[in-house]
């Protein structure tokens, strides 16, 4: 299970990348949402995935008995989730208000402080 995950975690991240290197602004917040979603997803494989046991440790004991899936990595994505959709929100609008301005959504010609005054 966790070669697949490794493999579609790959595939996200891939896709991200190629979108990230588009011309057009939404495609390129696409592609950071793929990313992110990609690096979520290699965040919960390398937290093992077990339903077998939960992560209690019986007293006495120094270890759990049975196999588990770690709790700390699936804490980490939950705040990733939710960082990342505030800051895909903040980007949106940015981006919508940079395209209201400029009047393209074309990354190469938003040049605003480039342009001369007149």
């Amino acid at each position: 299970m966790e070669s697949l995950l490794s493999l579609i975690t790959g595939m996200l991240i891939a896709a991200g990348v190629y979108l990230m290197l588009e011309r057009h602004i939404l495609r390129i917040l696409f592609g950071f949402i793929l990313i992110s979603n990609g690096v979520n997803l290699a965040i919960l494989t390398s937290g093992r995935l077990s339903k077998t046991g939960l992560p209690i440790i019986p007293p006495g004991g120094v270890m759990p008995d049975t196999p588990y899936a770690n709790p700390l990595s699936q804490a980490l994505i939950l705040t990733a989730i939710v960082i990342g959709f505030g800051v895909l929100i903040f980007c949106l609008v940015l981006a919508y208000k940079a395209c209201q301005v400029q009047e393209s959504a074309d990354v190469n010609l938003m040049n605003l402080s480039e342009r001369e005054e007149k």
